[in-house]
Formats: C-alpha cells, structure tokens, sequence
C-alpha cells in the first residue's frame, strides 16, 4: 500500500504506526509494520466475497480490520461486525473506522473466535468472511513476533475452530468466504461439509501463469446440495512487478 500523508490529528497513531491509502472510497488504514500488515490474500477476499443491502457479516479475525473496511466500500452491505483476538490490532481496528467515519457501519469486537458463537448467539449472520490463520504447528519457520506468528499459524485458533464457529453463527443458507492455502484445500473440503458448510464456488490463484497456484478462495453454503463450481484462475502478474488488469481492478487502481 502506499504511504499518504495522515487526514487526521498526529496524536491519532501511535508511535511506530503508519496510514495507508487503500484506494477505495477514499478510506485509509492504519497499519503498524513490526507487528503485522495485511497483505494480498486480504484484498483478494474482500473482492471475492459478495454482500447484499440488509444482509449482516462478520469477519472472524479481522486483524487490523482491512476486509470489513473494503467490503463496505466494495458492496452494498451496511452492518459488518469484525472479531479479532488481539488487543493491540482491535484497537488499530477501532482507529482505522474511526478514522473513515464508518463506526455506524463497522464495529470491532476484542475476542477469541473459539467463542464467537456465545459472543454473537447462534444464526446471527448471513455472511462469514475470514482469513485464518494457514499454518499448522509443524508448517514453516515461526516468526519471533508474537503477532505475526499468531496471524500465520494456528496457534489460538483452527480451522476445525474456524468452520465449527462459522456452521454456528450463520443463518440457514448462510454464506462463507475464505481463503486458504491450496496445499490444505483436501482437509478444507472434508471439514466444510462435516460442518455442513457445503463447497459452492473456488477460484485458484496463481502468482503467474506458469507457476503453481498459492492462494485458494472459497466459497460455501450452509446446508447447500453438492455442487462447487470452478472459476477461471486468478493470475497475479503479467512479469515481474507489473499486476495483471483483474488484480489492478481488485485494488482499485
């Protein structure tokens, strides 16, 4: 993202912090760089995912809050609940709406996703948007900061966590939107439905055409029939450091 100069008081960031412009509505986000920045598979999501006027989503670890931001921007929804476990990034959250005026629109909830059915009760939502953590225990070097290593891998919540949650808290034909890493997407699948989240829609991405896809968004159905549709592959770049038109679309340049 690129860094702008800040539309509001100084005394508004915290030491460290920076504002970002994400190129919609005019909406920035504050962001502290030794802790944790979102990052593409965010954005990609908040495009992928679908809302309608009147429908209520909530995003289950919401980090900094960038994916209710976007999708307010993006669709026609008004009402978007953000859960986030870690005290310092709700409260980077908070700023963030604040500071482009949606606290009527966005409110951040501090709280653990493996009791998000008893903080919001049961068939609370339409939509469930996340973007979890991808790393088991035993995937890939651990980061020393504690933030990041909570955002990258599973250690305060799941996926199992994530689905059982999500299968809860939306009402009967409730939609789900996640992405994931494509080297999971087996035990996704077996998961969703044992939840009753059935698979309805995928779209693999690829960080060129000729490489291996490494995002993977999805789409489910609480209670739906079997049937997933497959969308036509998501290419991030044309060469080396230029986006191709689709991703240029998604981030609003």
């Amino acid at each position: 993202m690129i860094q702008s100069e800040c539309p509001i008081r100084d005394d508004f960031l915290r030491e460290g912090e920076r504002l970002d412009e994400l190129h919609r509505n005019g909406y920035f986000i504050i962001q502290d760089p030794k802790r944790f920045c979102f990052g593409m598979d965010a954005v990609l999501l908040s495009g992928f995912a679908q809302a309608k006027k009147g429908q209520k989503v909530l995003d289950l670890g919401t980090g900094t809050g960038i994916i209710p931001i976007l999708m307010e921007a993006k669709t026609d929804a008004q009402d978007f609940t953000a859960l986030e476990i870690q005290q310092e990034s709700a409260d980077m959250a908070r700023r963030s709406v604040a500071c482009n005026h949606l606290e009527e629109k966005i409110k951040i909830v501090t709280g653990d996703i493996r009791d998000a059915s008893d903080i919001f009760g049961a068939s609370s939502f339409d939509i469930i948007t996340t973007n979890p953590p991808y790393m088991i225990d035993t995937h890939g070097l651990k980061s020393e900061c504690a933030a990041r290593r909570i955002a990258r891998h599973e250690v305060l919540c799941t996926l199992d966590d994530v689905l059982r949650e999500s299968a809860k808290l939306l009402r009967p034909g409730g939609h789900f939107f996640m992405v994931h890493r494509p080297f999971r997407l087996s035990e996704i699948f077996v998961k969703m439905t044992a939840c009753k989240i059935e698979p309805k829609r995928m779209k693999l991405v690829y960080p060129y055409a000729d490489r291996e896809p490494n995002m993977v968004l999805i789409e489910g159905l609480l209670g739906g029939k079997p049937r997933l549709t497959v969308e036509r592959p998501l290419i991030v770049y044309k060469e080396k450091g230029v986006y191709t038109d689709e991703i240029y679309e998604i981030y609003g340049y």
